[in-house]
């Protein structure tokens, strides 16, 4: 019979179980997926209201295509449906995942699979309340009497997803740094003394994100460096590998010297 709830590290599993499990996490993650692209297709209308929140001016897209406005609200219906049902499928590839892990790697590593859904939400909120607004207001008024600009449908939401799934993933910085210190790859001291290199990275990194105009490079770039030094203390507090219990145990078993009574 198939678990809902994670499996023990003590269980032992045969493979058809195993695949059963993994089957009966899938169907779970299809199902919550299908629930909400379901309630986010029924409020399209919202939906897509919410998506043309960051343009100036009100403005509208325009569509071209006999079937463009259904398969773009298809579109922008499914990828708010990710987002929606993404605690359920990360629970269920949690969930999969950590029985494979001691109690103690499991303290280790689940404040970090915690954190990605957190930094992610974050990212997309600076994203769309910050980053969208300006990017906009700046593109589309860029000789503005030179052009008779006009917003094509698909374009914008392309870019719309595009920016805010972006910068969630870029709010994983954070978890990036704090796991390469945890695993002893650097130290914090050798990231803090290499703090320009990271710069130079970071804003290159700003420069190849959506937007390709300066005013958006600047605002992505500022979060990724402030996201860097608040990794930087976050790792000077909590990235240090942690001691191994075959180090401690050599210590505590080390014989006495060969003088002593």
């Amino acid at each position: 019979m198939a678990r809902l709830g994670p499996v023990d590290f003590e269980d032992r599993l045969t493979l058809v179980e195993h695949l059963d499990e993994l089957r009966t996490r899938i169907v779970i993650s299809i199902v919550a997926f299908s629930v909400a692209f379901a309630l986010c297709f029924w409020q399209n209308g919202r939906l897509l209201d919410i998506a043309n929140g960051p343009l100036p001016g009100n403005k509208t897209p325009i569509t071209f295509g006999v079937a463009e406005p259904f398969t773009t609200t298809v579109t922008i219906s499914a990828y708010a449906a990710i987002v929606i049902s993404l605690p359920v499928i990360l629970y269920q590839a949690y969930a999969f995942a950590l029985p494979a892990l001691t109690t103690r790697e499991k303290r280790v590593v689940v404040p970090f699979l915690l954190g990605v859904p957190i930094l992610f939400v974050a990212g997309v909120v600076f994203g769309y309340f910050v980053v969208l607004p300006a990017a906009t207001k700046f593109l589309l008024n860029f000789n503005d009497n030179q052009f008779n600009i006009q917003i094509r449908a698909r374009d914008y939401y392309s870019f719309f997803t595009l920016t805010l799934g972006v910068m969630g993933l870029i709010f994983q910085l954070p978890i990036g740094i704090l796991a390469v210190t945890r695993l002893g790859i650097v130290t914090p001291e050798q990231l803090s003394q290499n703090r320009r290199y990271a710069y130079v990275i970071l804003i290159i990194v700003a420069a190849l994100l959506p937007g390709t105009d300066p005013v958006t490079m600047l605002i992505e770039a500022v979060p990724l460096l402030l996201l860097y030094e608040g990794s930087l203390i976050l790792a000077r507090m909590f990235g240090r590998p942690p001691e191994s219990a075959t180090d401690r145990d050599i210590t505590v078993s080390e014989p006495p010297p060969s003088g002593a009574a």
